[in-house]
C-alpha cells in the first residue's frame, strides 16, 4: 500500500481568519501557535457556549445542527441524489419538502452544493430539480444556492476549492458534498480518513454551518465504504440510509442508521411523472437497526495493526488456541466479536494466504495484506 501525500498540505492560508484551518496541514508548531489554539479550545465553567441552532428535521427529530456534519448513504441507483434534492429544496425555502422541514437562521440562509461525481449536464439536472421542488423560477439564478461540479479535479484540489469557497463566502448555513469518497485518494487509508474528518469538523466549527455528505454503501453488504465510512459513522451527527424497497424498485426508503437525536420513523418516496420525488403514501416502512459489522469488513490497516502485534513470531498453536488469541487481539483494539465471527475471519484470511498453516505452525504473511486492494 503506497503512502499518500497529506491531502491538507496544499491548504495553507495567509488569511488571518483561517489560521486554525491552515494549521491542519502542519506537523510542527511554535509555542505561540500552540498557546493561541489551546486558549481558543479552553472550556470554562463560567462561560456556557450557546446551543447550536437546529436547522433540519424529520417530524420532531433533529437531523442537523450548526457545528456538525451528517451524511446520506446507500447503494448505487438508490436515488440518494433525489432525496438530497428534497433536503436542499426545503432548506432554500425554510419549509417542508417530502418529510424534511428546514429553518436556517437569518443571515445564514445560503447553500453551497459540491458534486464530485457527475458531469456539468447532470449537475444542472440536479439544480433544476431543486429549483422545481422549491417552487423557484428557472429563468433566474437564486442567490441562496450555488452549485459547483468538481468531477475533473484531484482530491487535494477539491478540498482546496471547498475551503476557498467557504473562506470567501458569507452567510452560508448548509454545505453539500455529494461524493465524500472523492476527497481522498485511498478510501481505506486511515490517515486520509482522519484528515478528511478533521477538515469537516474544522469547517463546520470555523464557519458555524452544517455539512451534509454522500457516501456509497458497499456492493456486497450494507456497510459504509472503507475506513472513511467507519470514521463517518463514528463522528457524524446523523447518518441516513436510502435504499430501494425490497418489493417495489420504484420506491426508495429513507431510514436512520445513526442519530444523536431520537430516530424518526422511516418514510418512502417515488419519482412522479415530472421526475420529482414525492411521498409514497401507500408504503409502510419498518425501522431497521443495522447489524454489527463483521470482522471481515474491517480495513486492511486495522488488520495489519492487530495481526502484527499478535504475530511477532510464528505461532505454534492449535486451531482453537489461535481462535482464542485472535478474539483477544481484536477485542484489545475495540473489535470484540464472538467465536463464530472470529472463525469466519480466520477462514477468510487463510483463503487469501494472509495466514498460512503448515506442520503445526501458523504464519502471518504481512506483504499480502499490505498490497491487497
Amino acid at each position: 500500500m503506497t503512502k499518500k501525500k497529506n491531502i491538507d498540505n496544499n491548504i495553507i492560508h495567509s488569511n488571518k481568519g483561517s489560521l486554525e484551518i491552515s494549521m491542519l496541514g502542519k506537523d510542527e508548531f511554535t509555542d505561540a501557535e500552540l498557546e493561541q489554539i489551546l486558549n481558543q479550545g479552553e472550556v470554562k465553567a463560567t462561560e456556557k457556549p450557546p446551543l447550536p441552532p437546529q436547522i433540519l428535521w424529520v417530524g420532531d427529530c433533529t437531523l442537523a445542527t450548526f457545528g456538525n456534519f451528517s451524511a446520506s448513504t446507500g447503494k448505487a441507483k438508490s436515488k440518494k441524489t433525489f432525496n438530497l434534492s428534497a433536503m436542499v429544496a426545503a432548506s432554500i425555502i425554510n419549509g417542508t419538502v417530502l418529510n424534511y422541514r428546514a429553518s436556517l437562521p437569518e443571515g445564514k440562509r445560503k447553500i453551497i452544493y459540491f458534486d464530485t461525481e457527475q458531469s456539468r449536464y447532470h449537475c444542472h439536472n440536479v439544480v433544476e430539480r431543486i429549483y422545481r421542488l422549491a417552487g423557484l423560477s428557472l429563468k433566474k439564478d437564486d442567490k441562496r444556492i450555488k452549485m459547483y461540479g468538481l468531477r475533473e479535479f484531484t482530491p487535494a484540489l477539491r478540498i482546496a476549492l471547498i475551503d476557498y469557497s467557504l473562506r470567501k463566502s458569507e452567510g452560508v448555513g448548509l454545505v453539500i458534498i455529494d461524493g465524500l469518497r472523492d476527497l481522498m485518494y485511498d478510501i481505506n487509508n486511515a490517515k486520509e480518513s482522519t484528515d478528511v474528518m478533521t477538515m469537516l469538523m474544522a469547517w463546520t466549527s470555523k464557519y458555524e454551518l452544517h455539512i451534509h455528505c454522500v457516501l456509497h454503501l458497499n456492493k456486497n453488504d450494507n456497510n459504509t465504504r472503507g475506513h472513511i465510512g467507519t470514521e463517518l459513522e463514528n463522528k457524524a451527527e446523523t447518518v441516513l440510509v436510502i435504499s430501494k424497497d425490497k418489493t417495489d424498485s420504484n420506491i426508495s426508503e429513507v431510514r436512520p442508521m445513526h442519530m444523536r437525536d431520537k430516530e424518526f420513523t422511516s418514510f418512502a418516496f417515488e419519482i412522479d411523472d415530472n421526475s420529482l420525488p414525492v411521498l409514497s403514501d401507500g408504503c409502510h416502512v419498518t425501522v431497521l437497526k443495522p447489524k454489527d459489522k463483521p470482522l471481515t469488513s474491517l480495513t486492511n490497516d486495522i488488520h495489519l495493526t492487530v495481526l502484527k502485534k499478535l504475530f511477532e513470531t510464528s505461532l505454534s498453536v492449535k486451531y482453537e488456541e489461535l481462535v482464542d488469541l485472535l478474539m483477544k487481539a481484536y477485542a484489545s483494539e475495540g473489535y470484540k466479536k464472538g467465536r463464530n465471527g472470529v472463525k469466519d475471519l480466520l477462514k477468510a484470511l487463510m483463503n487469501k494466504n494472509i495466514i498460512t498453516h503448515a506442520s503445526g505452525i501458523y504464519q502471518f504473511n504481512q506483504e499480502i495484506l499490505s498490497t491487497d486492494d
